[in-house]
C-alpha cells in the first residue's frame, strides 16, 4: 500500500536535512522547518550549495523543538548556536567559515525554497533506490542525500512521482492533504557531488542522463520533462489544505478529480 514512507526538511538552507515524524504544511504551501533559515550575503545572494561546495564539509543537525543547530567541521570543531535567542553568534562563525560577511534570516510562513510559489518536492523510494543501483558504492541514503527531497513515498514503483505532471496528470492525496504536480525538478550541480566529500562524482550527470531516459515510464507525459536531467517533482498544496499536518505512515491515494 501506498504510504508516506518519510519527511524531511532542511532547516537551514544548504546545510543537512532532518527526518521528521509530523510536519504542518504552512500557509505558503511549504513544510514546517523547511529552508526556515537562510545565510545571504551584503547583496541579498544566498549562500547554497550551487554557490559553493563548501557546505558539503559541515556535519549539522537542529532541534525544531528549540531551534539549536549543531555543527560539527572535518578538523574536529563542535558548535552549537541557539538560532531562536542569539542568532547574532551563528552569523558571525558562519561569515568566518564561509569568508563573506552574512546575515541570517528567518521566513516562518514559508522558507526560502528556491521556487516561491511552489510547494514541497516528492519522490518514491523505490526512484532512490533505482538511481543508487545506477552509481557503483552509492546507497540509496546517499542518493537522498544527494537529492534533498521533502516528501519519500513508499510502497508503489519506480518513478510513480512522474505521473503528475504534463497534461492530464491526476493529483495524490497524503492522508487528505492534496498535491498536484507542477514541474519535474531539474537537477544542478549539487546531486553531481559527494554529499559527505562535495567531490564530483565522475561522468555523474552523463550516467545519469543515459539511464533515467532508458528508464523512463512508458506511461509518462516525455513532453512534460525539459530534458532527462530531472528527478523528484515539485508539487503544489491547495490553499484549504494548508495548516494540515502530514504525518509518516499516512496514507497515499492518487485522485483524478
Amino acid at each position: 500500500m501506498a504510504r508516506l514512507e518519510r519527511l524531511r526538511a532542511y532547516p537551514v538552507k544548504a546545510l543537512d536535512g532532518i527526518d521528521l515524524e509530523r510536519a504542518a504544511v504552512l500557509d505558503g504551501g511549504t513544510i514546517e522547518h523547511d529552508r526556515e533559515f537562510a545565510l545571504f550575503d551584503a547583496d541579498g545572494e544566498v549562500i547554497n550549495g550551487k554557490r559553493t561546495a563548501r557546505v558539503h564539509d559541515l556535519d549539522t543537525g537542529f532541534d525544531p523543538e528549540t531551534a539549536v543547530l549543531t555543527v560539527a567541521t572535518p578538523d574536529g570543531e563542535h558548535r552549537r548556536f541557539d538560532l531562536e535567542n542569539e542568532p547574532e553568534t551563528a552569523t558571525a562563525w558562519f561569515s568566518e567559515w564561509f569568508d563573506v560577511d552574512l546575515s541570517l534570516e528567518r521566513d516562518r510562513s514559508l522558507g526560502f525554497v528556491d521556487r516561491r510559489d511552489m510547494g514541497p518536492s516528492v519522490v518514491s523510494t523505490a526512484t532512490l533506490r533505482t538511481v543508487a543501483d545506477w552509481f557503483d558504492e552509492t546507497t540509496v541514503d546517499d542518493v537522498r542525500r544527494r537529492l534533498r527531497t521533502n516528501i519519500e513515498i513508499g510502497g508503489v514503483e519506480p518513478f510513480w512521482e512522474d505521473q503528475f505532471v504534463g497534461a492530464d496528470a491526476p493529483a495524490f492525496e497524503i492522508g487528505g492533504v492534496r498535491f498536484e504536480g507542477v514541474k519535474p525538478c531539474a537537477r544542478c550541480i549539487v546531486p553531481q557531488r559527494d554529499p559527505d566529500t562535495g567531490e564530483v562524482t565522475p561522468d555523474f550527470r552523463e550516467r545519469f542522463i543515459r539511464r533515467r531516459e532508458a528508464a523512463f515510464p512508458d506511461w509518462a507525459d516525455a513532453d512534460a520533462f525539459d530534458h532527462y536531467y530531472s528527478l523528484t517533482i515539485l508539487t503544489r498544496v491547495l490553499d484549504h489544505d494548508c495548516g494540515e499536518t502530514l504525518c509518516v505512515d499516512d496514507p497515499v491515494e492518487v485522485v483524478t478529480n
